[in-house]
Formats: structure tokens, C-alpha cells, sequence
């Protein structure tokens, strides 16, 4: 077996509020091979973000990553120094953020936001990196490229913007793409074209892609593997194909069985009951035991860990044979 592009082991995330510790990540792992796209899909408050976000060390307080290993080629990322990690973002992991207008800032032009990356990294002269800026506007598809290198974040529409965001992070070409809810910000009508344009750079660029979605039908038109977070954890993680074809923990068959089917809808759609647990205070043993419709005695008190179910599905559930 392949070694993969990044394993995240035993991924603790916590954050101190005045109502408690919020455990918004609590003990993930899950493994990102060359050239794939994994996404990570669940609700929202699940702990999809803070995760891509302790990848990047970018996690400040009140909250901290207490525990866990992010192996990157071999390293540890979580024992570098901050100067060192510097070196890794951007130029070896780049992320695309949610909302691109905070991301991007307002007093500097487009062209002189994404040359920043390569003449950090790579001392890039600065009309080299201005030119090579240019042609990445092009090739995110934007017209005009010369005039929107000189434009500034607010003329520019959502879709543009996400573009932009895209542009800059690709300006190194990383060897990881975080993608973080790319669409949200973007209307209806631009969220597919923002898609084809990622995995369109991804399969150019041989890149791996880490997709963080709610969105399941993103999941299916654009993903490899993917792993189904709940309250902080892995609930199961397979192939997209084993997922929708044989999904096995409640939780992720609850979450399909929300989904629209075609047009019309000869039924009510299905829901899970209840809401999401508490992150201050989670239920003893499975954390959907609260909401679950086969929870069985040892759910309320032990936990269920991974457990292989085939070759590459593995699942968190005492069903299956878990701890």
C-alpha cells in the first residue's frame, strides 16, 4: 500500500469557552492519497472546518490543538516551527476559505494579491510574478485578465472573487488544495462553473483536493473517497461508490435519505430526528445514540472506534463489531 500525501492521526481541536470546552474536533483520522479528491461531508457545527483549519495550523485561541499527528510527506506538521510552517502554506498545502471578500484584501489590487504567494516562496521578481499573475487570472477563466489584475476585491462579483481565490492559491501549485466550502458564497447559477474550474486545475495539475461540503451532491459528482464527520468524529469513511451504494453507520444513511430524489417527490422527504449534541457536553458512548433509530444498550456507554468493514470502508458503530 501506498504511503499517503497526508494523515491526519488522533486530531484533537478544542476551544475554552465561558460555557465549557468545546471538543470541535475529537480524535480524527483519515488519510489523503496523490492525486485524489477526499472530501469531508457532514452538517453544519460538525467540525469539517476546524479540521482543515488545524491542517493549516491555523487555529488561535481560545481554541488549540491539544492532541494528534498531521503527517505531510513524512512530517509531522504539528512539530514544526511556526517560520517552517510558513514554508508549507501556501507552497505545499494552499486552502480556499469560505467567504473569499475576508479573505482578500480590499486595499490591494487582484494582480498584486496573488503575485504575494510567489515572490514569498519563491523570490519571484515582481514583474515576473505580476505577468505569471495575469496569466492565472486567464486561466481561472476570467476575461479580460490585464484589467482585473488592476481591479480591486469590491468591483468584483462573488464568482469572481471565489475565482480570485482560486487563482492565488494555485499561484505555487501546491501539491494540496483545501477547499473549504468553495461555493457557498457564489450564486446558484456559478457554483457548478466554480467546480468544473477546480477539478479542471486538479487533474492539470495533478494536485490532491480535500473537498469540505454539507453538500452530498458535490460529494457524488466530484470525489474519490470521503469521510461522514458528526460531532467532532469520523461516523465512516469509504469510496464515494461504497457510500451511496452501501452506506453503513445510521447517521450516513440518514443524511442520504434527506436527499431529494428527481424532480417530483411522491413522499415527504425522510429526516433525522433531534438535533446535533452538545461539543461542551457530549453523550456518553456514541455521540448519535441520541438520535439513532437502532441504538442498542452499549451505544449509551461505549464508544465505537473505526473498524474495517471492507477493503477501504471503515465505519465508527457498534453494529459492526466496534470497540
Amino acid at each position: 500500500m501506498s504511503t499517503p500525501l497526508l494523515a491526519v492521526q488522533g486530531l484533537r481541536t478544542y476551544f475554552s469557552m465561558s460555557e465549557g470546552v468545546v471538543k470541535a474536533v475529537d480524535g480524527v483520522d483519515f488519510n489523503v492519497d496523490e492525486n485524489e479528491t477526499f472530501c469531508v461531508v457532514g452538517e453544519t457545527g460538525c467540525g469539517k472546518s476546524v479540521t482543515a483549519l488545524s491542517i493549516m495550523r491555523l487555529i488561535f485561541h481560545p481554541g488549540k490543538i491539544v492532541e494528534g499527528k498531521v503527517i505531510y510527506k513524512g512530517t509531522d506538521l504539528l512539530k514544526l516551527p511556526e517560520n517552517e510552517m510558513r514554508n508549507i502554506r501556501g507552497k505545499e498545502i494552499a486552502m480556499i476559505f469560505q467567504n473569499p471578500m475576508r479573505s482578500l484584501n480590499p486595499v490591494f489590487t487582484i494582480g498584486d494579491q496573488i503575485s504575494e504567494a510567489p515572490i514569498a516562496h519563491f523570490h519571484s521578481p515582481r514583474k515576473e510574478a505580476w505577468k505569471s499573475a495575469i496569466e492565472l487570472i486567464s486561466k481561472v477563466r476570467m476575461p479580460d485578465p490585464e484589467i482585473r489584475a488592476k481591479s480591486y476585491p469590491h468591483v468584483l462579483s462573488g464568482g469572481m472573487r471565489q475565482r480570485v481565490m482560486i487563482a492565488m492559491m494555485i499561484s505555487c501549485e501546491p501539491s494540496l488544495l483545501i477547499a473549504d466550502e468553495p461555493t457557498t458564497s457564489v450564486d446558484v447559477t456559478i457554483q457548478a462553473q466554480i467546480m468544473d474550474l477546480l477539478l479542471d486545475i486538479k487533474k492539470k495539475r495533478k494536485m490532491s483536493m480535500m473537498l469540505i461540503t454539507h453538500n452530498f451532491g458535490l460529494v457524488a459528482e466530484m470525489g474519490d473517497r470521503a469521510a461522514v464527520m458528526y460531532c467532532g468524529k469520523v461516523a465512516e469513511i469509504g469510496s464515494v461508490k461504497e457510500i451511496f451504494r452501501e452506506p453503513l453507520h445510521p447517521y450516513t444513511r440518514g443524511l442520504l435519505k434527506c436527499l431529494p430524489v428527481g424532480f417530483e417527490r411522491k413522499k415527504e422527504l425522510e429526516v433525522i430526528p433531534g438535533t446535533l449534541v452538545s461539543p461542551v457536553n457530549p453523550p456518553q458512548g456514541c455521540r448519535f445514540s441520541p438520535r439513532c433509530n437502532l441504538v442498542m444498550g452499549k451505544c449509551k456507554l461505549e464508544e465505537p472506534i473505526l473498524t474495517r468493514q471492507g477493503r477501504d470502508h471503515l465505519v465508527a458503530c457498534h453494529l459492526y463489531g466496534g470497540k
